[in-house]
């Protein structure tokens, strides 16, 4: 049977699924794979950015977000966080078109979806373009994977928080949690 590159989803209130992505994109590197990871709604350099470039991974990283959408009292309208969006969703075609990577992992994506900031129809058409002959193995990761895109993914892996330092009053530590 031959295998065909599979759509993953890392989705639920847990921690982790940005983690494991970078967990799945270093081994990937360590088997000779190229990785891309397009990072949706987030904005600045967080330490991914920082370890791949001090180590020169061959990892590409892109982000298009204008930071975190709050629906009340956020400094920026629906329409710049769509537009930002838009943006990443683009990349992404392009990458995945391309075919150029092996992985590619779309980071915060379901959270876009959820938001309405990508329409996801639009994200379905890119995902099953070429169908079988899809090139690249797409990871999708964020909270509220929407249910069209469970169904589509051929591994959903739910996040549960059971039990977080947060719960403590513990806030997100640099290169723990961010």
């Amino acid at each position: 049977m031959r295998v065909k590159n599979l759509i993953q989803i890392y989705t639920g209130d847990g921690r982790g699924k940005t983690t494991a992505a970078l967990g799945l994109a270093l081994r990937a590197i360590g088997a000779g794979k190229k990785v891309a990871m397009v990072q949706f709604m987030k904005k600045g350099i967080y330490s991914e950015h920082r370890a791949i470039e001090k180590y020169r991974l061959p990892i590409l990283i892109e982000s298009f977000g204008i930071g975190y959408y709050k629906i009340m009292n956020d400094k920026h309208t629906k329409a710049e966080h769509q537009r930002a969006a838009q943006k990443a969703l683009n990349r992404a075609k392009e990458l995945i078109k391309k075919g150029k990577y092996d992985i590619i992992i779309l980071d915060e994506i379901n959270v876009a979806v959820g938001f309405g900031l990508v329409d996801v129809n639009e994200l379905i058409s890119i995902l099953t373009a070429n169908g079988a002959g899809r090139k690249s193995e797409i990871i999708l990761t964020g909270r509220r994977a929407h249910p069209r895109l469970k169904k589509l993914a051929d591994l959903v892996t739910e996040m549960k928080n059971v039990k977080h330092p947060f719960d403590k009053g513990i806030i997100a530590r640099k290169g723990i949690e961010y």
